[in-house]
């Protein structure tokens, strides 16, 4: 397994997907007006989460794809904000930001998780929503599992008391910095601005306000050998960030939105191609709604169970539910 770069994800389908009026306060990469009718943008996105499904799996990668025909979760193609998985066997569920967002908890992708993999514990941080507290889950935070840092920009969707309590229970450390877009406002999400391979990192070090905390996390991040490439402003609006690299049959993969391969330059793509293989997936309609091809991929970063793993690249179809707010134990 590589520690950076797991090689089965969590998909989730929608049927009414639409730019979520409950987050397009704090998310400038959203799009408020809505081209073509409801029902043709639902079918579009639709659409591109099969297509995405379709591609990782031709690559290699386990996917399990999920439909979500509810009408109350526009988000619910980005599973990645209220789950995360973990070596050893552990789980998290987060506390979302959005009230509307919190029906995406769904109980049978914890069922599927416990069934397929080896699951030791779920920790469940959604009871601090009580408390007006959100820990976004990886779209609040880019983890490095090699050097065991989570980076955050602070936002209303990553508050430092859960950030804290993540870190501690999961053994990371925590490395929050302050990070604007042009017009000064805050980065919503870290992952829209940072993503960090086994061999390279892609970040919007112009958007880190304090340039002590940019040298830090430039330096940090390069320890292992990583080559860091800075993105700019424009490149970050593009979602040149939020990709992630996963494993496939024939070595790793970089999968980003086609719109995010389009603004790389050329050394970027040098430097990124000559450590994976780079997967352009075609999801314009998804953008819409302020989050690409990261946000819709929650990765498992969990130990397969081989008599239970379905064969390779066996989508799973599952009905919506709400999670419900406990710990919940492996059988």
């Amino acid at each position: 397994m590589s520690a950076q770069a797991p090689s089965a994800a969590v998909l989730v389908r929608p049927h009414h997907f639409h730019p979520n009026p409950q987050t397009e306060a704090d998310n400038s990469f959203q799009t408020a007006g809505i081209p073509g009718g409801v029902a043709s943008l639902a079918a579009r996105a639709r659409d591109e989460v099969t297509a995405v499904a379709a591609a990782l799996q031709a690559h290699g990668v386990t996917v399990h794809l999920f439909d979500d025909d509810r009408d109350v979760t526009p988000d619910s193609v980005f599973p990645n904000n209220w789950f995360s998985t973990h070596a050893g066997g552990h789980v998290a569920l987060y506390p979302m930001y959005a009230p509307n967002r919190r029906s995406e908890r769904r109980s049978d992708i914890m069922e599927l998780l416990k069934q397929r993999y080896r699951v030791q514990d779920v920790i469940d941080y959604s009871g601090l929503e009580q408390d007006g507290i959100y820990l976004e889950g990886t779209g609040a935070m880019v983890l490095d599992h090699v050097s065991r840092v989570a980076y955050v920009a602070r936002s209303n969707r990553a508050d430092p008391i859960a950030l804290e309590r993540f870190c501690t229970n999961f053994g990371y450390e925590p490395l929050a910095f302050d990070a604007v877009d042009e017009a000064g406002r805050a980065c919503y999400h870290t992952n829209v601005m940072m993503c960090i391979a086994t061999d390279f990192a892609l970040i919007g070090l112009d958007m880190i306000t304090s340039a002590e905390r940019r040298q830090e996390i430039t330096q940090r991040l390069a320890a292992p050998g990583r080559a860091v490439l800075s993105l700019s402003p424009a490149q970050v609006r593009d979602f040149v960030g939020n990709a992630i690299e996963l494993r496939g049959s024939n070595g790793r993969i970089l999968a980003l939105s086609r719109r995010a391969l389009n603004a790389l330059t050329a050394e970027q793509r040098d430097v990124i191609e000559s450590s994976v293989t780079v997967v352009p997936l075609d999801v314009p309609t998804i953008e819409l709604a302020g989050g690409s091809v990261r946000c819709m991929i929650a990765g498992i970063h969990l130990e397969a169970r081989p008599d239970t793993l379905p064969p390779t690249n066996a989508a799973q179809p599952g009905a919506g539910g709400a999670h419900p707010a406990a710990r919940v134990d492996a059988a």
